[in-house]
């Protein structure tokens, strides 16, 4: 008979499954982005990135500058704008690395920090078995008393040196104390990025939500000014901030004080204002330059200081004409230079009619002190002996295009087409305070006086205070980093009888001690030694 043995054919296994390649691309992708390494060339990035910012000039500051760029590089500056070299931080490859940066920071930090806190709250690991091998250990040596009263004794020393220390009881009747100290080094690192994080918010937000603008104001009740942008010089708002959300509050600058060393070296610069908030009556206000003025909405800093010449300009049908008219400092002596113009003069009183030809320029230097040697440049920053090295432009302004310009020189395509002349023989005339000078038509130009100006900038940032807490908690960060030494030791107390060899003795233990550098730390080993021999004599 034959018998046939059925076996049952084993269950197929099942395919081996294929990996997501896509999951494991992102997966391994933000690995990379969150890494520390990622994160610090992606700073590294930021700051070669805000190099073209210094480089070249922004839109969003300056304007006129950019224009005066396109003029003196007109093959270079269209590319320079199309690859965001005018509006640096506001181009998107410096958003993106922005963006990247903030993103890897928060990836790194998070589980890092919640690493950290998992760490401070888990006692410190028990005792190896072979403390030997350990980078430092000790030979067992006797300790008078019971296993748990020097194992206790061992552990209260150690949290006295601010260790944190688990005491723990074994199965055989010895004891173990487990020691661990240098957790401030993970907190001041955890500390630098987190502070690091708060800045970049800070800066962000400061972008989007913040404005800054800039202004000269010359002293006189009657040119003060009022917080709109048609009444600054240059002004930028953030992407957030529209004109009607600029705080209400209007400046006049009353005083302007200025001291000098001997040798020109300024002392002090001290700024007096009436200052107006929304509805309220103007009150008088100090500031100097470490000390801005602080208003609801805005801070107002106090950068510099000028002369502004006060010329009286009368034509030919005996018409007057004053103006107050900055001039700008080109060096540490507030050698000064600027530009007057009369556009509306020379009106023929029985037409009642502008001839735009015989409009006026002034343009020239500002000496606040003047030396004797009629040198055009002067030789103390304080007005004691100011003069005028003036020339005079008779011709069309070019005031009436529309085309902006700059109100402290000429416009020089003017001067170039011919449209706008230097008065024949027109020398730089020299004017002392009180001077006339007579043109060749019978016109004059009086240098009546000088007022003082101060340039100011006034700004708004709402995270300004976020800011400057991460900066210094970043300082502190770091220090905490830089000065942190993680370690751990063990000590091992049991009774003298449990070693092989050792006569027993009554109430006596032995104690063997060994312990670990986590980190780089060359001053372990005096270390280890200090707090073994403080628990050989039992001292704290």
């Amino acid at each position: 008979m034959t018998v046939t043995e059925q076996r049952e054919a084993p269950a197929s296994a099942p395919p081996p499954r294929r990996p997501n390649r896509l999951w494991a691309l992102l997966r391994n992708s933000w690995r990379q982005l969150t890494s520390m390494r990622t994160a610090l060339v992606l700073l590294f990035l930021l700051a070669v990135a805000a190099i073209p910012g210094s480089v070249f000039p922004q839109r969003s500051v300056n304007a006129e500058k950019v224009t005066q760029y396109y003029q003196a590089h007109p093959d270079l500056a269209p590319w320079v704008d199309r690859l965001g070299g005018f509006a640096v931080y506001a181009s998107p490859w410096f958003a993106s690395i922005y963006l990247l940066l903030f993103t890897s920071l928060i990836g790194c930090v998070l589980p890092r920090l919640a690493d950290h806190v998992r760490a401070l709250r888990q006692a410190p690991p028990d005792a190896p078995k072979r403390l030997e091998r350990l980078p430092q250990s000790t030979e067992p040596w006797s300790r008078p008393g019971g296993p748990a009263e020097v194992a206790e004794g061992i552990a209260a020393g150690l949290r006295r040196r601010r260790f944190r220390t688990k005491l723990r009881e074994r199965a055989d009747g010895s004891y173990t104390v487990s020691a661990e100290k240098g957790y401030l080094k993970e907190t001041g690192n955890l500390l630098f990025h987190t502070a690091l994080l708060a800045v970049l918010i800070g800066v962000g937000f400061g972008h989007w939500y913040g404005w800054h603008a800039n202004r000269i104001l010359i002293a006189g009740n009657e040119l003060g000014f009022c917080n709109t942008l048609t009444q600054y010089d240059d002004s930028s708002l953030g992407p957030r901030v529209r004109p009607a959300d600029l705080p209400s509050f209007c400046l006049r600058l009353s005083d302007f004080d200025a001291s000098f060393q001997d040798t020109g070296q300024p002392k002090s610069f001290s700024a007096t204002v009436q200052v107006s908030q929304g509805d309220s009556p103007y009150e008088t206000r100090k500031f100097t330059v470490n000390d801005p003025l602080r208003l609801d909405g805005a801070n107002v800093y106090l950068l510099g200081h000028g002369y502004a010449p006060v010329l009286k300009y009368t034509d030919r049908f005996g018409v007057s004409q004053t103006k107050v008219v900055p001039f700008l400092p080109i060096d540490g002596m507030q050698t000064s230079e600027g530009v007057a113009q009369f556009p509306d003069v020379n009106i023929d009183p029985e037409t009642d009619k502008r001839d735009p030809t015989l409009q006026m320029g002034f343009e020239g230097l500002f000496l606040p002190t003047a030396p004797t040697d009629g040198t055009a440049r002067s030789i103390f920053p304080a007005a004691n002996n100011p003069m005028l090295y003036l020339s005079a432009y008779r011709g069309d302004l070019g005031l009436d295009v529309g085309t902006p310009g700059s109100v402290y020189s000429l416009n020089q395509a003017q001067i170039a087409s011919g449209d706008l002349k230097k008065v024949s023989d027109s020398r730089p005339y020299a004017l002392k305070l009180g001077d006339t000078w007579t043109l060749d038509d019978g016109t004059k130009l009086e240098f009546v006086g000088t007022r003082p100006f101060a340039t100011l900038s006034i700004r708004h940032d709402p995270t300004q205070t976020l800011a400057l807490a991460g900066a210094v908690l970043g300082l502190l960060g770091l220090m905490l980093s830089l000065s942190g030494r993680r370690r751990r030791v063990w000590f091992t107390v049991r009774p003298s009888a449990d070693l092989p060899g050792s006569p027993a003795a009554s109430g006596g233990t032995l104690v063997t001690a060994g312990g670990l550098p986590r980190t780089d730390y060359p001053g372990f080993e005096d270390e280890f030694k200090a707090l073994v021999k403080a628990a050989e004599e039992g001292t704290p």
